[in-house]
């Protein structure tokens, strides 16, 4: 990490210097607010704790529950949202807090003793090389601990309003500034019912299934259940039951299915229990199921073994439904060309859908990730209000994608096992072919102003356009330290271009990289002369790194372009952390592992999101910049 730019300041430096502009007084409601969010989940926090940043945006996130979660909901963590969270600087506490998940096993019906279970199959959990990130689980309530630490820290010291909830709202979209009304509602005893109204620009509804937003927004959740009542349950105990540890999924002859699922510290584990089906007109509260029908279930199916429960920590009855709302926002279709939207839904507020896959909190982080960077860059006037429509758009079709695999996945893991395949059962069969989707690696946005087209993709095969940045190790230039690539990647609204220099000495004035770098320096089109200009500094907009294919011992920092070593801050101090090379090892470097032509080079321009965005030649900067002109079209 980097700090002391504008002066030593000692302590810790995750704790962000304090704003001096602050658009509230403690214990009171604004009139005016830039974003209100409902809902302190995921999803909810995930979206505050980007525009905690940002002091140049008033943001409330309101939560009608009187403090923070502690306990119970989901638990998986899939390796992209680890990348995701090693924007915000927490991934590598979050590794070593949470159990990892390296294996999966799998168990059915004894062909001797039915009535007994028995390991058929077992598989690495992740393959190799799909990430740098582990796949891993932890209590929810951790995850918005460490999303609350962020907001904490950032220069705005955002804190949620708890004990206040939406009751309703209504939008003016011919208004010029703050066309949304929003009308709340106390939740304390002491003040209970007390009505409040606030104006705001942009509202978020990450308020869950039953959300307030998303009914004033006039849409509906659409879909089907199951009709089958599952059960959940994190507790302590003892078991002889060999793979406690291990992720397993276990299908019994006549009983039903449990997903064993350990959990972080080592002692406490998570079961999901198949329980009993239920009737079209039945609701699963109708069967009045407590712990001890979960707990009594889950004993049959683990026959033989044994499981002796000391502690319940938390349990839940639910039914798998599977449902998704027409758009993401409040705007039609037909009138996108009218007025841009002002009301978005996320997480549980668009889609539902069963616990079994572990893509449920995961995808709705995803969704405020993806909304965050924009409604940042439209509120700071880097770009237009149309670029809020992508959201819907994008996030939509990865919703349907995750319900359309669930339907999938649950029916396998309820399935009995098919006699007549003796190698594999169908959920391990399922659970391989879907290892890609599980792990959260199979979103690919489609062709739109913010993600480019394929015409040169044979330039850089490894980093599909529309698909997450697939980082790779390499080394720092100026300091000789090993590291993965991505993670130059920080939270907010910047860009990034990674330029894979060709072939050519670094130190060459007549290569392709140089020139382009020259043209980034002066080009008044270019980002860089942008920020400059306006007196911010030169990565303010799009932060610039380039790779070479030598080792790092063959380059010499100070014979690179000065666009690799830009002058920052009020002291015009050297960012010494934008060359890297690789290792110099002559093994596979991240070129091979990423099948970059060696001999041309490649740009790869990523979208704060972690999303590549188009990938060009080094020759191409005039289509790398009416690009970003496209994308940052708003005021001067």
């Amino acid at each position: 990490m980097q700090y002391h730019l504008n002066g030593f300041v000692p302590g810790d430096p995750d704790i962000l210097p304090k704003s001096r502009e602050q658009f509230r007084c403690a214990g009171e409601l604004p009139e005016e607010v830039d974003v209100i969010i409902a809902g302190c989940g995921p999803a909810g926090l995930c979206l505050a704790a980007q525009l905690a940043k940002y002091p140049e945006i008033s943001t409330m996130i309101v939560e009608p529950k009187s403090g923070p979660m502690e306990k119970g909901q989901a638990d998986g963590i899939s390796v992209r949202s680890m990348e995701m969270f090693q924007t915000f600087g927490f991934a590598e506490k979050l590794s070593r807090e949470s159990v990892w998940i390296n294996e999966t096993t799998f168990w059915t019906p004894d062909r001797v003793k039915p009535d007994h279970i028995a390991r058929v199959g077992r598989v690495q959990d992740v393959e190799d090389e799909l990430s740098e990130m582990p796949h891993v689980l932890i209590n929810q309530a951790r995850i918005h601990d460490m999303f609350l630490d962020v907001m904490h820290r950032a220069p705005t010291r955002l804190i949620p309003d708890y004990n206040l909830k939406i009751t309703d709202l209504s939008v003016d979209h011919k208004a010029l500034d703050y066309p949304v009304t929003v009308h709340l509602e106390r939740t304390e005893n002491d003040r209970l019912g007390q009505k409040e109204t606030i104006k705001a620009r942009y509202v978020v509804g990450c308020d869950g299934a039953r959300s307030t937003v998303r009914r004033a927004m006039g849409a509906r959740l659409l879909g089907d259940a199951a009709h089958q009542a599952w059960g959940v349950i994190d507790f302590l105990g003892v078991t002889d039951f060999p793979d406690i540890r291990m992720k397993s999924i276990i299908q019994s002859h006549d009983a039903g299915s449990i997903l064993v699922l350990p959990r972080e510290g080592g002692y406490l584990v998570r079961l999901y229990v198949e329980m009993d089906k239920l009737s079209e007109t039945e609701r699963v509260a109708d069967r009045g199921l407590s712990e001890r029908d979960i707990i009594s279930k889950a004993e049959r199916i683990l026959h033989p073994y044994r499981l002796d429960v000391k502690e319940v920590v938390w349990w839940s009855i639910y039914e798998i439904g599977h449902r998704l709302t027409d758009s993401f926002d409040d705007v039609a279709d037909d009138m996108r060309h009218d007025h841009a939207p002002r009301v978005f839904i996320a997480g549980d507020a668009c889609h539902t859908h069963s616990p079994k896959a572990g893509q449920g909190m995961n995808v709705s982080m995803g969704d405020t990730f993806n909304l965050g960077w924009k409604l940042i860059s439209v509120l700071l006037g880097h770009s237009k209000a149309t670029l809020l429509s992508t959201y819907s758009a994008e996030r939509r079709a990865t919703a349907k994608a995750l319900i359309d695999f669930d339907h999938q996945w649950s029916r396998a893991v309820s399935a009995r096992r098919d006699e007549t395949d003796e190698t594999m059962p169908a959920v391990q069969r399922k659970f391989v072919d879907g290892g890609r989707f599980t792990a959260g690696l199979t979103v690919c946005y489609e062709g739109s102003e913010i993600t480019g087209g394929t015409e040169w993709q044979h330039l850089a095969k490894g980093f599909p356009v529309g698909e997450r940045f697939h980082s790779a190790p390499v080394v720092r230039l100026a300091d000789a330290r090993p590291m993965e690539l991505g993670h130059v990647i920080e939270v907010g609204h910047r860009w990034t271009v990674f330029a894979f220099a060709p072939q050519n000495a670094p130190e060459d004035q007549s290569s392709e990289l140089w020139r382009f770098l020259t043209k980034l320096h002066s080009d008044p089109r270019s980002p860089i002369v942008k920020s400059k200009s306006r007196g911010q500094d030169p990565d303010h907009l799009l932060d610039v790194r380039a790779i070479y294919q030598q080792g790092f011992r063959d380059v010499e920092f100070t014979d690179l372009h000065p666009v690799l070593r830009p002058c920052k801050g009020k002291y015009g101090l050297i960012d010494y952390e934008k060359a890297f090379a690789t290792d110099g090892k002559g093994t596979k470097d991240i070129f091979d592992l990423r099948k970059i032509d060696r001999k041309q080079g490649v740009l790869v321009l990523v979208r704060p999101d972690q999303y590549v965005a188009q990938v060009l030649p080094i020759s191409e900067s005039d289509a790398l910049f009416q690009f970003l002109e496209s994308v940052w079209n708003g005021r001067p």
